[in-house]
């Protein structure tokens, strides 16, 4: 009766240890918001800090079923001249904060009169490549979201050069990796799904005429509670982040 007991105890403490509620999160998630000129003049600016806050919130409180991130990462992309690194604010600065209070604080981080005339998307990607290792975030999932037109800056022959975007400091981070593009066009968007060379990251784009759509009553209810969105997180899961297969581009 006695080792009866005690492999009941074992038994309990083992299934006790599986238990998925209780492990802890392990996605890496890489947020940037685009300060270069093309795309604080395109006119989406307030849609996106407005659907970036809900979209962090969601995330951050784990709704709807969306995956609560183990660490995040908020940063920008542009600067005033190539190479130049960026402050990457981490998980604590948008904890615990509501909506309108986090739309706040990325209105003084991004502020809209801010308007550097480079974007240098390879700066960004050495600094999250440089984070995850400095971080010891090294095979877990990473995904990376980028609020911006996609439109890099190098030009070859007076054609933009989208194979001077280098995915490479990326590759060999984790096993999956997801880059998605927020507030693009079709074509800018067909082109980082067709001439950004990479092998195992994989990319998603969405163009910003489906973005602005996150805000119709029918997805975002008005006066309703956040926790209660569920089109919203639908919507997100559709739409955002959508789980995309790798695809090779030499």
């Amino acid at each position: 009766m006695k080792r009866l007991g005690a492999c009941l105890i074992i038994l309990t403490i083992l299934l006790g240890g599986c238990d998925s509620s209780e492990e802890k999160p392990r996605l890496s998630m890489f947020v940037a918001f685009d300060i270069s000129g093309s795309f604080m003049r395109s006119g989406n600016y307030d849609d996106a800090v407005d659907f970036l806050a809900h979209y962090l919130y969601a995330h951050l409180n784990g709704l709807g079923r969306l995956e609560v991130p183990n660490a995040l990462f908020v940063s920008s992309i542009g600067g005033a001249k190539e190479d130049e690194p960026k402050t990457f604010y981490p998980k604590q600065t948008f904890e615990n904060k509501s909506v309108p209070e986090i739309a706040q604080k990325l209105r003084e981080i991004f502020p809209k009169g801010l308007e550097n005339p480079y974007t240098d998307f390879n700066a960004f990607f050495e600094q999250i490549a440089m984070m995850v290792r400095n971080r010891k975030l090294v095979l877990r999932p990473v995904s990376i979201v980028m609020i911006s037109d996609g439109l890099p800056d190098v030009k070859t022959q007076g054609k933009t050069d989208f194979r001077s975007i280098e995915l490479k400091p990326l590759e060999g981070l984790a096993r999956n990796i997801t880059l998605r593009l927020l507030y693009t066009s079709a074509e800018l968007g067909k082109s980082w799904q067709t001439k950004v060379r990479r092998s195992r990251v994989k990319v998603w784009t969405q163009d910003a005429d489906v973005m602005v759509s996150w805000k119709d009553p029918k997805i975002l209810v008005p006066e309703k509670p956040m926790e209660e969105q569920t089109a919203f997180f639908r919507w997100i899961q559709d739409n955002v982040d959508f789980g995309v297969s790798a695809r090779r581009v030499d």
